[in-house]
């Protein structure tokens, strides 16, 4: 006969025990310390990692998890079946076998057989015990991370703390997420998942491009891209494609990990910029559906590793779709969100991100393959301008034959502005490099280059005439030319 027997991991409970320590594996189950409401952070910078930056409930919380998970990953293999019951008169003595995770072991004949009645052919008894225990690799890793909290990882604590914030250091709930997560991306091969080669056509509808002021590696989601049909059915218009649509999803998600450093002194999050200009909407139900399915993933899969969501170009039913979701979000969800009308993009993104960093088409001055500033030229300067008031920006040219190249822009422009280049020799002529014009509130920054034939200096005129002060951000640089 075959018996199937379960073993259960244990509740474990630390105590006052050092982490490091080594787990018992019977621990007695005592009720978990509940945490206090997370309250919504002003506060861009995400939660220290450091052992010593915890609160005591939060250190206690990832004590009693590493345990659990100690446990579990180690499993409980001094587990030994019970002695063979004699069977009844005539039948065989069966011997044990112990099975553990498909693998059989034969162990010896159970001493505590009796003997058959005197004239009856003494038999051997044989029971069958099939004992499953759940036992896990103690190599598992998760993002290249490995789990068992024995082996001192650096990265270990980083990752069980997302798990205990996404569930709000409820140590069971935490747990069995974790649990989850590895089974799922068991399942589904996520570790692969890099080598293969998914949805080609969707390479505009996201882009991993630079980093924000505190490191942060920053993804953008364009969901525009779906305004063409042709593009949003080949992307949406079945189940099946809506499937290979989560796993390019969950792609771009392990590409973006790639880029972090998950130890306590290292970048260890996302910020996500979610454009959403020309997005067909939630009327959309193909799209809407594919929504709810990578939010559901995400949640599960990746806690935490998004510091914050930031949704610019939003549209005005996006406000109303808002209102509808708020009262079922997590206060710690909400605290990573924020929101920018079209007209408030770039200043939305200055606050998060430098302008060296923030793409061109977003107010910035990064652009695609140039590479005429890097380095310490890349630094931006900045400077407010008064209402009425007007200044000036100075680009040196100390020498002939030299190139000048800068870039300038102003928030919400609308102002006077102008280029000229002025020689040191008084005897020479001012040369106009821009006309004077008023630039509308539309323009993108502007870069343009001008090479002098003497020592001089260009002069970028900037006039306020708004009732509103101005920020205005600048860089240029001086490429000299090869001597001949």
């Amino acid at each position: 006969m075959t018996v199937e027997v379960k073993v259960e991991v244990e509740e474990t409970q630390m105590g006052e025990v050092s982490i490091s320590e080594e787990v018992s594996s019977k621990k007695q189950v005592v009720q978990e310390s509940k945490p206090t409401t997370v309250q919504k952070s002003s506060s861009y910078k995400e939660e220290s990692n450091f052992l010593s930056d915890l609160k005591e409930f939060e250190k206690k919380a990832l004590i009693d998890l590493k345990a659990k998970l100690e446990e579990a990953i180690l499993g409980n293999n001094e587990s030994k079946p019970e002695c063979a019951e004699t069977e009844k008169e005539g039948e065989k003595e069966e011997t044990h076998e112990v099975v553990v995770e498909g693998k059989s072991t034969e162990e010896s004949k159970p001493e505590c057989a009796e003997t058959e009645k005197e004239g009856e052919k003494e038999e051997t008894h044989e029971v069958i015990v099939e004992e499953k225990v759940e036992v896990v690799d103690r190599d598992i890793s998760l993002w290249g991370v490995p789990l068992l909290p024995s082996k001192g990882a650096e990265g270990t604590d980083v990752v069980l703390l997302k798990f205990l914030r996404a569930r709000e250091f409820k140590v069971n709930e935490a747990f069995e997420m974790l649990k989850k997560t590895l089974q799922w991306r068991k399942d589904s091969k996520i570790d692969s998942i890099l080598d293969e080669e998914l949805c080609v056509d969707l390479s505009s509808a996201a882009d991993i491009n630079g980093v924000d002021r505190e490191g942060h590696p920053v993804c953008y989601n364009v969901f525009g891209v779906f305004e063409n049909e042709e593009l949003y059915q080949k992307t949406f218009g079945t189940e099946e494609k809506r499937s290979h649509f989560l796993r390019w999803r969950c792609q771009l998600m392990e590409k973006s990990i790639q880029k972090l450093e998950l130890k306590p002194s290292g970048v260890c999050s996302l910020l996500h910029i979610n454009d959403l200009k020309n997005s067909p909407g939630p009327s959309k139900k193909e799209l809407r559906i594919a929504t709810k399915q990578v939010v559901g993933l995400l949640q599960d899969n990746y806690p935490e590793l998004v510091a914050k969501n930031i949704f610019i170009n939003v549209p005005f039913w996006y406000y109303a779709l808002n209102t509808l979701l708020s009262p079922f979000l997590t206060q710690r969800t909400k605290s990573k969100i924020v929101i920018a009308r079209p007209a408030k993009v770039t200043e939305t993104l200055l606050k998060y991100i430098p302008a060296e960093e923030i793409p061109f088409k977003y107010g910035g001055f990064k652009r695609e393959n140039d590479y005429e500033f890097y380095g310490d030229d890349n630094s931006v300067s900045e400077l407010y301008l008064k209402a009425g008031m007007t200044e000036t920006i100075e680009i040196p040219a100390p020498e002939a034959d030299a190139t000048l190249i800068w870039d300038v822009s102003v928030l919400g422009w609308e102002v006077h502005y102008k280029e000229e280049f002025v020689p040191n020799d008084e005897g020479s002529y001012t040369i106009i490099v821009q006309k004077g014009k008023k630039i509308g509130s539309q323009e993108g920054p502007l870069r343009n280059t001008f090479r002098s034939n003497e020592p001089g200096k260009v002069v970028l005129t900037i006039e306020n005439t708004s009732n509103k002060k101005k920020r205005v951000m600048y860089r240029f640089k001086t490429k000299k030319s090869p001597s001949s």
